[in-house]
């Protein structure tokens, strides 16, 4: 019987195993990716204390710093979790289960993907679903961008802030995202939009990045030269698990917390992209921040009952 036990391993839910462990509290992490989507990060350069490190080195340190204070960290993934009396039972994929007072919720989201070819095969090698991580890695160069919502917009000119040139890729015919994004994005010297377009292939030398085909002719061309490309499509919250405490989630499936991280079942918790307080902004800096106060709020719980 554990105190609390986290689902998730990535920077929210290491930042609630070291918090949870100071205030003693006995606890384990679960979760398969161990670091969490910060590992995709090529360089990591708005972390407070690095001037520039790369995700997995940033996800290492936290990581050595958890096992430190005495942190389990246990490479499972939670297919379930129940009310087990006045605990929780956790059951995961290998058929292990787990007990605890307490839950802290930190599995983030999945990015969506394109589903095309060569999507998996050039990941980290030009292919990217974050602009703030990677945009300053294609200083000078030409660089694709798929979406049309806020978060594609906002990264497009964030990314222009960079490279040579930009081409916004939306299957739609009109961007859908916010006005004033809209027009400064199509008033920008460095960004163009490829409308009624879908990419269809991903293409590169084996190395790096080089094109994608499109399913529409673009300039008498099927395929665009680009050094690059980022998939801003956006994000699915991780929470299947959660279903059988019915844990209130918002209508994209964010899990719903109130300033304390907490949820609207008693001894449950969250923190990280998976959260509604993180559609603002989803960081590592923000997530570490809800898993420190996810567990000082555990904490408080415990000490009550």
């Amino acid at each position: 019987m554990y105190d609390t036990i986290i689902i998730g391993s990535g920077l929210a839910g290491l930042t609630a195993s070291i918090y949870a462990s100071r205030y003693r509290l006995s606890n384990v992490i679960l979760g398969k990716l161990l670091g969490g989507t910060i590992t995709l990060a090529h360089k990591v350069e708005n972390f407070p204390g690095f001037a520039g490190i790369s995700g997995i080195e940033l996800a290492q340190k936290v990581i050595k710093q958890a096992k430190a204070l005495g942190a389990e960290i246990l490479p499972e993934q939670v297919s379930r979790v129940e009310i087990s009396g006045n605990s929780f039972l956790v059951l995961t994929e290998s058929e292990k289960k787990f007990q605890a007072k307490t839950l802290i919720a930190t599995t983030g989201t999945e990015r969506r993907k394109l589903g095309v070819a060569g999507e998996k095969e050039y990941l980290g090698k030009g292919v990217s679903y974050c602009t703030q991580c990677d945009a300053a890695f294609f200083k000078g160069k030409t660089v694709g961008l798929v979406g049309g919502s806020d978060a594609a917009v906002a990264g497009a000119l964030h990314t222009a802030d960079f490279a040579q040139r930009v081409y916004i890729i939306y299957r739609r015919e009109k961007l859908r995202a916010e006005p004033l994004l809209v027009k400064k994005a199509l008033a920008h010297p460095k960004i163009e939009v490829v409308y009624n377009s879908n990419v269809t292939e991903i293409l590169g030398d084996g190395n790096k990045v080089t094109g994608v085909g499109l399913d529409q002719a673009y300039k008498n061309s099927e395929e665009l030269a680009v050094d690059g490309l980022f998939i801003e499509i956006g994000g699915v919250p991780v929470t299947n698990y959660l279903v059988p405490l019915k844990v209130e989630l918002d209508e994209d499936g964010y899990v719903k917390v109130n300033p304390q991280m907490e949820t609207n079942v008693a001894g449950v918790f969250a923190a990280g992209d998976l959260t509604t307080q993180s559609r603002i902004l989803q960081q590592a800096i923000t997530a570490a921040a809800q898993g420190a106060m996810a567990a000082s709020s555990a904490f408080r719980y415990l000490k009550k009952r």
